[in-house]
This record gives C-alpha cells, sequence and structure tokens, in this order.
C-alpha cells in the first residue's frame, strides 16, 4: 500500500504519458510524419548542416537563441533528426500538458478516463491533420494553447509565490511560442491577454495588492522573455549582410505573400519597366528565380512592397471580408472548428445561465456574458485582420481556432468546478491536491454532473461525427507529400550521385516537397539549392555558393562546366536565353540528362 501510496502522487502524470505514448504509437503505425512544407525542410537543412556544411541556428525563421539550441544538438551528432524531435515533442508534450491539467480537475477515474478519451478524439478527430504533416507555425499555436489552458485553470486560493511558481509552466510556454513562430505568437498575444484577464476576474477582490504580484509577475516574465529573445535575436542578425538580407526578407514576404499580383499581372508592367527591370528581369520575378540577378537586391524589392502596399485599399475591402467572416464561421469551409467553437460558445452562455439561476450566492455568477462577449469581439477582431490583409492559409487559421477552443473550454471547465452547493463551498483541505484547490471542494451538485456529463458526450459525438473526414483528410496529404517526397529524393539522389557538380533547381518546378521526419539523415553539404526562395541572398546562401567555389549564381549557370540547372520536363527555359540575351551574352539550353522521367537537367552553353 505505500508503494502504492507513493506512485498515487504521480498518478495524473502516468495516466497521460500512457494516453500520449499509445497516440504517438498508432499514428506512427498507420502514416509517417512528414514536415508540412519546405519551409521547415530548409530551417532543418540550416541548423543541421546540409545546407552550409556546418550546423548553424540562423535558420532566419526561428528566433536565434532557438536555432542555436536545435544547431548544437547537430553538432554533437549529426545523424539524428533533432529538429523533427523537437517538433513532436513540442505538439505531443502540448497535450500532455493539457490532459494533465484536465485529469487535475477530475476527481475520478470515470471521470479521468472520459477526458483522456476525449482528448484523444481530439486530436483524431479534429486536428490530425496537422499532427501527421507538422508545422513550426502550428505547433507555436499548441504551446501558446496549452500556455492559456495551463493559466487559466490555475487552482485557486495560491499566494502569490505559489502562482506564479505553478505558473513557471505557462511562462515558458508561451517564450517558447514566441521564438519557434513569432509572427503566430504575437496574433494570438490577445487572446493570451484575456485568458489573464479572465483568471484575474476570478480572484475574490479584483483590486487587491497580491492579485497585482500574482500577475503583474506572470506578464513581467512573460514580456521579459520575448524581450530578451528578441534583443538575442538582434544581436545574432547585426552583421551588414545580415541586416540588408532581413530587408529584402520583409519585403519579399510583402510581395509575395500579400501582393503577388504585382510582379505575375501585366497590369503593372509598365511600374516595373519604370524601375529599370526589363522584360527578362519581370520574368524572373514572375517564375520566383530572382537569385539569378544579382540587381534584384533589397532596394528594389522594397520600391516594389511600397507600392504594391499604396496601391491596395484595405479599407475598401472590409465590409465584403466582414461578409466571408460570418460565412467562414457558419459554413463548411473551417468545420469542424467552428462547430466545436459554437457549440463551447453555447456551452458556457447555457451553463452559466444555469449556474446564475441556481446559485444565488454566488460571486460573479452572471461574469460568462462580458466575458464571452469580449472573446467574441477579440476573434472578429483578429479574423478581420488576417481576413482584409489577404492571406489565411489554414496553419493560420486553424491555429486561431485552436487558441480560442482551448481559452473556452478553460472557461467552461471553471464554470462547472465551481457549480457546487453552496454548503460545500469551503474545502477542509484546501491545498492538499490541485483538484481540491480548483473545484474549492464539496462534491458537485447534481445539476453540475449532469450538465459536465452532456457536455462530454456531446463532444465526443462531435469528434466522432468528423473522425472518418479528418482520418481521409490526413491520408489523403500524406499520399500527395508521399508523391511528392518520391520526387524530392530522386532529385537528391541524383545531385548526390554527382558530388562534383551544382545544381540550380527552377523553383515553381521542384520546390513543392516535403521531408519525412524521420527517414534518416546524414546532414552534409548538399551540391543543390533553388533559385529564389526566403534564403536566397542570404550570407548563408553566399556561404553555400563560395563552398563550391561559385562567385554567382549568373556566372556559375554561364562560366562554369560543372553547374547545371533542373527542371520540370513539361515547364519551358525560354526565360534563360532571354535574360542572358539582355545582357548581351548569347547562351543555348542543352539538356544533358533526365532524372526519373519528370526532371530534366541542363546546362547553359555560350
Amino acid at each position: 500500500m505505500k508503494e502504492w501510496g507513493r506512485w498515487k502522487r504521480y498518478e495524473n502524470c502516468i495516466i497521460a504519458s500512457v494516453t500520449i505514448l499509445v497516440n504517438i504509437l498508432v499514428l506512427s503505425i498507420r502514416f509517417d510524419f512528414y514536415y508540412d512544407l519546405n519551409d521547415d525542410v530548409f530551417m532543418r537543412n540550416v541548423m543541421s548542416g546540409a545546407y552550409t556544411g556546418m550546423p548553424d541556428g540562423h535558420n532566419v525563421q526561428t528566433l536565434y537563441i532557438l536555432g542555436a539550441f536545435i544547431s548544437l544538438f547537430y553538432k554533437l551528432y549529426r545523424a539524428l533528426p533533432w529538429y523533427g524531435i523537437f517538433l513532436l515533442v513540442c505538439q505531443m508534450g502540448s497535450l500532455y500538458l493539457i490532459g494533465v491539467r484536465l485529469l487535475g480537475i477530475c476527481r475520478k477515474l470515470p471521470a479521468k478516463a472520459v477526458c483522456m478519451g476525449l482528448l484523444t478524439l481530439f486530436l483524431w478527430g479534429m486536428v490530425l491533420p496537422h499532427m501527421v504533416a507538422l508545422h513550426y507555425t502550428f505547433i507555436s499555436a499548441m504551446l501558446a494553447a496549452s500556455a492559456i489552458f495551463l493559466f487559466i485553470t490555475t487552482p485557486k486560493g495560491l499566494t502569490a509565490g505559489k502562482f506564479v511558481v505553478r505558473n513557471i509552466p505557462s511562462v515558458l510556454l508561451v517564450i517558447l511560442a514566441y521564438q519557434l513562430r513569432t509572427e503566430m505568437l504575437l496574433l494570438l498575444f490577445p487572446i493570451i491577454g484575456l485568458a489573464g484577464l479572465f483568471r484575474w476576474s476570478e480572484e475574490d477582490k479584483f483590486f487587491q495588492k497580491e492579485n497585482y504580484m500574482k500577475y503583474g509577475i506572470v506578464l513581467s516574465g512573460i514580456v521579459v522573455g520575448m524581450l530578451g529573445s528578441r534583443e538575442i535575436d538582434f544581436a545574432a542578425y547585426g552583421s551588414e549582410g545580415w541586416k540588408e538580407y532581413l530587408v529584402f526578407f520583409e519585403k519579399r514576404t510583402e510581395v509575395y505573400d500579400y501582393h503577388l499580383d504585382v510582379v505575375t499581372n501585366g497590369e503593372h508592367e509598365e511600374f516595373l519597366h519604370s524601375l529599370g527591370l526589363n522584360d527578362a528581369q519581370q520574368e524572373l520575378l514572375s517564375n520566383y528565380n530572382f537569385g539569378l540577378d544579382e540587381s534584384i537586391d533589397a532596394q528594389l524589392m522594397s520600391q516594389i512592397a511600397d507600392y504594391a502596399v499604396k496601391d491596395t485599399d484595405y479599407t475598401g475591402a472590409i465590409p465584403k471580408q466582414v461578409r466571408y467572416y460570418l460565412y467562414r464561421t457558419l459554413h463548411e469551409e473551417d468545420a469542424p472548428y467552428n462547430r466545436l467553437v459554437i457549440f463551447l460558445y453555447a456551452c458556457i452562455v447555457f451553463a452559466g445561465a444555469a449556474i446564475a439561476l441556481t446559485e444565488k450566492e454566488l460571486r460573479g455568477k452572471w461574469s460568462f456574458i462580458w466575458k464571452t462577449v469580449l472573446l467574441g469581439s477579440c476573434r472578429t477582431a483578429l479574423w478581420m485582420f488576417i481576413l482584409v490583409r489577404g492571406r489565411y492559409p489554414e496553419r493560420i487559421t486553424h491555429s486561431l481556432y485552436l487558441a480560442e477552443t482551448v481559452l473556452l473550454l478553460g472557461v467552461l471547465c471553471m464554470q462547472l468546478a465551481g457549480w457546487r452547493r453552496t454548503e460545500n463551498r469551503v474545502c477542509e483541505k484546501k491545498e492538499e491536491t490541485e483538484a481540491c484547490a480548483v473545484e474549492e471542494g464539496g462534491k458537485p451538485s447534481a445539476a453540475g454532473q449532469w450538465a459536465a456529463g452532456i457536455i462530454c458526450a456531446l463532444l465526443g459525438l462531435l469528434f466522432v461525427y468528423h473522425l472518418p473526414q479528418s482520418i481521409a483528410k490526413a491520408a489523403a496529404d500524406v499520399e500527395k507529400k508521399e508523391i511528392a517526397y518520391a520526387d524530392c529524393m530522386e532529385i537528391i539522389r541524383y545531385c548526390e550521385a554527382h558530388p562534383d557538380n551544382f545544381y540550380f533547381e527552377d523553383v515553381y518546378s521542384t520546390v513543392a516537397f516535403s521531408e519525412k521526419l524521420f527517414a534518416g539523415e546524414c546532414n552534409l553539404l548538399a551540391n543543390y539549392d533553388i533559385m529564389g526562395g526566403w534564403l536566397c541572398k542570404s550570407p548563408l546562401y553566399e556561404e553555400k555558393l563560395r563552398a563550391f567555389g561559385i562567385a554567382s549564381m549568373e556566372e556559375g549557370l554561364s562560366e562554369m562546366d560543372n553547374v547545371y540547372f533542373i527542371a520540370s520536363r513539361d515547364s519551358g527555359t525560354d526565360w534563360l536565353p532571354a535574360y542572358y540575351g539582355e545582357k548581351g551574352i548569347a547562351v543555348s539550353v542543352e539538356q544533358v540528362d533526365v532524372i526519373a522521367d519528370t526532371y530534366a537537367v541542363y546546362q547553359l552553353r555560350r
């Protein structure tokens, strides 16, 4: 009995661990884990040393302190997929932390089993495609979501010191999310702020010195961690080469992510000509192979971005996007996420009204009204921001839904946990267990138990209803990635078979690839690179070319016998002679080899 008593205190951690490990095992049997997009692959290549030959923390997308940390593991042992391991640990670790807290709120084993069953159904019925195709943006949102849930369900009745200690994990999760994907965390920060406000409103006395200490210290920890991470990042990218590249990176992102029509639509041809760009250079901007031209630099890209922003009527887009926002909220496009959010809003309203009518002595019993109104207003503002901006891929919209869902779930849990008989409101051993502190003691009322049971049953039905669709979507996505992965590996194997050569790849015909997280990595210097993209023109890109004795892409292709061009066989190559022709250099493009009957290897000859 003593042995069991010793393990009993770790019961919640053990149950959550077993649940997560079983899910990982089943996922790995059913699916392969992939990087969702080539962004994560490029980041991995930088940190692992496959890009320049030496592991480096300057992966551009994450803050340097995190990139340097991951690259350190590659320096110690390159053969392990450390970045893939990191993403998977963050992903499943977030679910684990939420699971442990849910188990802490539940006091009986049947209720704990129900919570773990719902967590598993949520994984498979809602977010499964993101579980098998990992993207750092969505995982950043998962870290932030777990921080939100841990914070809002912090036990009541804690002193300032114990409150701060309990929320150290929440602070660290927010900082890590910020380091992993800064833009995503900043987008979700208003929701994080609402979590703090909602939790503060549960205190017995709102305007109290101890509360200022509790929430002030937690907020200060987050802000200091974020600012410190950013300062280290500024220092790491402080050289002139990196500063110029970051301007180019920012403006390139503005143009290609938000105003692509400026470089692909002929209506803006006159403006581009006014910048000194001839037809061949405009073609490079259109087909994303701008790395060929050294004159397409930060200054030029800034002029294009400034023109694009100035020419965009954001205010005029608001009425149209308001209608689209309402449509997405109520229709199939965002299912099942929008259905889950609507369901949770309804649960909070109905449960809040029932509590207010049955618990006459409960303080703040009508607070659910201003909470739902405030959260609804916040989510509307965030959605309008991304819709009016004109870019809202699933990894961003689903991240917004995830953070909102977890905050709603936290509010609902605290509502149900507080639905007690008035005479049972004092916990005799208030700090004995976390569950006792959260639930404020006493047995749940019959109404509270029924409400929790009905909500859990309906949640389970919602997850089960969407389970076939979720599995089918994940399977289709993995199948598509397997095809792209096979093509990608054909190119990689071909390049590796010719180590004395260097290969530049056409962007649009080769960039739609992904790689498996755990396919085995050698992480040696790769003798290939794409002709555009977000790493192009960076100091790392220049370092890579120097490693192969290439002064520039333009010179390498036209002057060096061991530098080649790879593109799909059905893509045209006329733009290459046209570009060199504008510079007074006559070249011909000769096909010298074929890769898997899909791609052609070309050599430029004067």
